[in-house]
């Protein structure tokens, strides 16, 4: 016993005499660093006297010292910057849905101004904006060399006005000849969710996560259903989050816990690990298991990603189209004296099985390109081809045979089975990635079926 309390002495002397000898230095550090910060926050406080004073023209101190604090923040990352009263007063407009501008959200990459996906139904969204396009130019100013928030100060205007926004877009053999395009500023109203019905399929699409978004999303659904006479009358729901820029990270957990029962939807981790959270479904399908589509592309950006992430780890929903844009963090909004805020990014994001997207983006489970639209005259000169040369069938023909094999019923049915099928093929031509994924819910409605009918017939 004394040998071991000895050991245990000698332990805790040998590990005081360490500790010792490591906090002088430590201590001595923290003092050299605090004291390096003093002397770069008095050059800070000098270089802004100097320019106050010597500048060749009188200049606005505030705005200074607001454009200082706005390039420490924007240094760190895209997403993290400085608000003034004016701007933050204008987000919290955007996230109740309405606001005015051109209806694009954008990022910025090597310099230039990137399109993240243009709004549905905005101004830029009917001037043919594309999600990857970069904007050099904004009224022949370069926007080369200016912040973000820069940028999208030259880009706001009164609603009415008229801008001229100089596009570069990538080309299947590079970037194309720049061009301009003139878009009419507007007053944007988001409709977070519109719903629709394609046949026996139910299309959910999501432009934004706004405060309006899962109550949107509930009732739309519920009257899609009503419409096709029932649950048991829909083959399944197309959720459309393409070109879909994110939003409130409330409300993708919301939309997520609508598809699930139960499980995590997203985690997110912080500098410190204390500050990690975890968010999990609460029992309730809308769809009551029906199967699920989702469709991406590299306009789903933060919270369509966490809602894509979350059904695909889950395996709740296939996911359909092309890689999303990879932004796997969260910025919290902090108030500042003055009515203004600091956007800040404070966290990342995780899906379920633990995996972060941040610059990589959601994989699809089948990738499926959107074929690029064909140029309005070739559509023209197709459909004159179309008129010029109408196709015949074996019922156009004189005197041809008719089937009598068919009753009437089943002759209605064939016909409103060959209607859709033309319905089908136009929705092809409109809109590839939609066909397709409703083409896909088919076949898992019919899986489900047979797999559905099996079971009965063993349970007999």
């Amino acid at each position: 016993m004394r040998q071991f309390v000895m050991a245990a002495v000698g332990g805790t002397m040998a590990g005081a005499l360490l500790a010792t000898q490591v906090a002088g230095p430590l201590i001595a550090q923290e003092s050299n660093d605090r004291s390096s910060i003093y002397e770069q926050l008095d050059l800070f406080g000098d270089i802004f006297e100097r320019v106050r004073i010597q500048y060749v023209e009188s200049v606005d101190e505030k705005e200074l010292i607001e454009a200082a604090i706005n390039g420490m923040l924007t240094s760190l990352d895209p997403h993290s910057g400085y608000l003034s009263a004016e701007d933050a007063a204008d987000m919290r407009v955007q996230t109740r849905g309405e606001f005015g501008g051109l209806g694009i959200e954008v990022t910025q990459e090597e310099g230039f101004v990137k399109v993240v996906s243009p709004i549905d139904g905005t101004p830029a969204d009917e001037a043919g904006i594309e999600a990857g396009d970069f904007i050099t130019h904004v009224d022949g100013e370069s926007v080369l060399g200016l912040t973000l928030d820069e940028a999208v100060d030259l880009m706001r205007g009164p609603v009415g006005s008229e801008i001229i926004i100089t596009i570069v877009r990538e080309g299947e053999e590079g970037p194309e000849e720049p061009f301009d395009v003139t878009i009419v500023r507007d007053t944007i109203q988001i409709a977070a969710v519109r719903t629709r019905t394609e046949g026996d399929a139910v299309i959910l699409r999501v432009t934004t996560f706004n405060d309006q978004t899962s109550p949107n999303l509930e009732e739309g659904l519920k009257e899609q259903v009503e419409a096709l006479g029932g649950m048991d009358n829909v083959s399944g729901f197309v959720l459309d989050l393409r070109n879909n820029p994110g939003g409130l990270l409330t409300e993708a957990i919301e939309v997520s816990d609508a598809f699930l029962d139960a499980g995590e939807v997203v985690s997110t981790r912080g500098r410190n690990p204390q500050d990690g959270e975890r968010f999990n479904a609460t029992e309730g399908d809308l769809t009551e298991g029906k199967p699920i589509v989702v469709l991406i592309n590299g306009g789903s950006a933060s919270a369509s990603e966490i809602v894509a992430g979350a059904l695909q780890d889950h395996r709740r929903a296939i996911v359909v189209g092309t890689k999303s844009f990879g932004k796997g963090s969260v910025q919290t909004v902090m108030p500042l004296r003055g009515e203004g805020a600091m956007r800040l990014t404070t966290a990342r994001y995780y899906t379920p099985s633990g995996r972060s997207i941040q610059a990589l983006g959601i994989s699809p489970d089948i990738v499926v390109e959107q074929p690029p639209s064909r140029p309005a005259d070739e559509t023209a000169e197709d459909e004159e081809d179309s008129i010029a040369r109408p196709l015949r069938s074996e019922a156009d023909l004189r005197g041809s045979l008719e089937n009598d094999s068919m009753t009437e019923e089943e002759r209605d049915q064939a016909i409103e089975e060959q209607e859709a099928a033309a319905a089908a093929a136009r929705l092809r031509e409109e809109d590839f990635q939609l066909s397709y994924a409703i083409d896909l819910l088919k076949g898992l409605s019919a899986l489900n079926t047979d797999l559905y009918v099996q079971e009965a017939s063993r349970q007999q």
